[in-house]
């Protein structure tokens, strides 16, 4: 079974060659974002034969440009949109309990109360806090997976976030939420859960000319195509959506972070939750992450025009996100102390709306619900547009089963609610030895199949680090192309791990990713 949730080139090469017989499939699925990876798991898991095509890598665009938070939906619940909230909060729990116990964590959100903090918006943080334990009892979450919400005094809070400010520091308040230890890490676990299930993940393969049955799929690596039928054709391509169904309208939104050496931050324990001046319930996050990284977001601004392979960061943007938390600092950052940036672009749904309080006829892309749609092409492919990463099981669910309805696909019942992950402890992939004497950072990214990593490897020195100082091992990034569909050394550097997010990382790491894509082609 463990085989079978392998990706690689030998697999990929193998399973277009026989895409090229010309047998038909129930479902083709563009996109190999979160969305796309998680339609094709739900569909292969009821039995579906499924093809999963992406153009450039998984989790090429917006699913690894998130704040790795599986939110449970407190932000949506206190502007009104209690359905969205509580699919959050249940969503969340499924993860961190059932699919993905293995990738996602509670994470501590402080939220200082300092003398510029009002007592009507501290009211509020405890009013959305005691909201949100609500929540996550409504969805059935233990308190052990995720603590209830406290105050705590200044001392705890200085050392949950040590270079807080300390003038006039009143304690703080503490909640939890969940965290990725990589938001492009799960998308692939879903991808090779669904390989596991028998989808086809093909990697460097464009789709085009989609239609109701059809769609032409193109191997970017060596340009060949071929015309594959289906019984249904699902569009979940993000924000790149209008270049498969024009009739689609989008109204993209940048979500911009900074990455900082956690000690930069005192090496926190704690997500500081800084308010946004003028704003109510919006807040930056500074979040302890891997590899000794803090990252620091996020933004949410109109990003009109055409959509890049790879958005950047704008100066105001990182102006902002410095500016907000210096709020809440001891000693301000510079942009200096910036090692590093990322942005993504949302796939907002257009709605038109206007906004009262401005003279700019649109409303602000921090008002526009996070709500996903599913629509019918005129040409009969079916599309799935809007939505948030932490939804992105239900959202297929939704999916498929609009898909079964209307092109009557032979499937069962969805099973994913219940279905671990590669990488889960229930999941055959999971190795049968402990690893409890592995690396810490290892079983943190691969799970109960961390064990496998070592065993499957057979570079030199497995278990040396990559590079001094980065806590990935040789081993990884030899299990990044045999086992993870890593085809260059950009996938993985940046996606199947974040060391390429720092410059100089990504210069003392490609050799090492060099090596083991070298070593894979003999």
């Amino acid at each position: 079974m463990s085989g079978a949730a392998a990706l690689n080139a030998v697999r990929r090469s193998a399973e277009l060659t026989k895409l090229g017989d010309g047998a038909a499939v129930d479902l083709v699925v563009i996109g190999g974002g979160i969305t796309g990876a998680g339609i094709a798991l739900d569909a292969a898991a009821r039995g579906l034969s499924v093809v999963l095509a992406e153009k450039h890598d998984l989790a090429f665009g917006t699913s690894r440009w998130s704040s790795k938070l599986v939110h449970g939906g407190l932000r949506y619940l206190a502007t009104g949109n209690v359905g969205i909230a509580r699919r959050s909060a249940v969503e969340r729990g499924i993860m961190m309990t059932r699919n993905a116990p293995h990738l996602v964590r509670a994470m501590p959100q402080l939220v200082p109360l300092l003398p510029s903090m009002s007592a009507a918006s501290r009211s509020l943080v405890r009013v959305g806090f005691a909201a949100g334990d609500g929540l996550r009892k409504l969805a059935g979450t233990p308190a052990a997976t995720l603590p209830r919400s406290r105050r705590i005094d200044a001392r705890r809070a200085a050392a949950l976030a040590p270079t807080v400010r300390r003038d006039g520091l009143d304690g703080a308040l503490l909640a939890y939420d969940g965290q990725l230890i990589d938001d492009a890490r799960l998308v692939t676990a879903v991808a090779r859960t669904a390989a596991q299930h028998g989808a086809r993940v093909l990697t460097r393969t464009a789709a085009s000319d989609a239609m109701r049955d059809a769609v032409t799929l193109t191997d970017t690596v060596t340009g060949e195509s071929l015309r594959v039928s289906a019984r249904a054709v699902v569009n979940a391509s993000g924000v790149w959506a209008g270049e498969i169904d024009d009739s689609i309208r989008l109204r993209p939104s940048r979500g911009t972070h900074l990455v900082f050496d956690a000690a930069t931050f005192g090496n926190p324990v704690a997500a500081l939750t800084v308010p946004i001046p003028g704003e109510i319930n919006r807040f930056v996050f500074a979040m302890p992450e891997q590899l000794g990284r803090v990252y620091l977001g996020l933004t949410d601004e109109d990003a009109p025009g055409a959509i890049p392979d790879v958005p950047e960061p704008t100066p105001g943007e990182v102006r902002f996100l410095l500016d907000t938390v210096n709020t809440a600092l001891q000693t301000a950052l510079t942009e200096a102390d910036v090692i590093g940036a990322y942005a993504g672009l949302r796939p907002l749904i257009d709605t038109g709306a206007a906004d009262a309080r401005s003279n700019k006829g649109q409303s602000r892309t921090a008002d526009i619900s996070r709500e996903h749609a599913v629509t019918e092409s005129p040409s009969g492919v079916i599309t799935v547009i809007g939505g948030k990463l932490t939804e992105y099981r239900y959202m297929a669910e939704d999916v498929v089963d609009r898909a079964v309805a209307l092109r009557g696909l032979p499937a069962g019942r969805c099973r994913t609610r219940n279905l671990p992950l590669v990488g889960a402890p229930a999941n055959p992939v999971a190795a049968q030895r402990s690893s409890t004497e592995l690396p810490g950072s290892l079983v943190a990214r691969y799970g109960a199949e961390a064990p496998n990593v070592i065993a499957r490897a057979t570079c030199a020195r497995p278990t040396d680090r990559v590079a001094d100082g980065i806590d990935v091992i040789r081993a990884e990034f030899e299990y990044a192309v045999t086992h993870e569909g890593a085809l260059t050394v950009d996938d993985i550097l940046d996606r199947r791990t974040r060391i390429g997010l720092v410059a100089e990382d990504r210069r003392r790491a490609i050799a090492a990713a060099e090596e083991m894509l070298a070593n894979s082609a003999r």
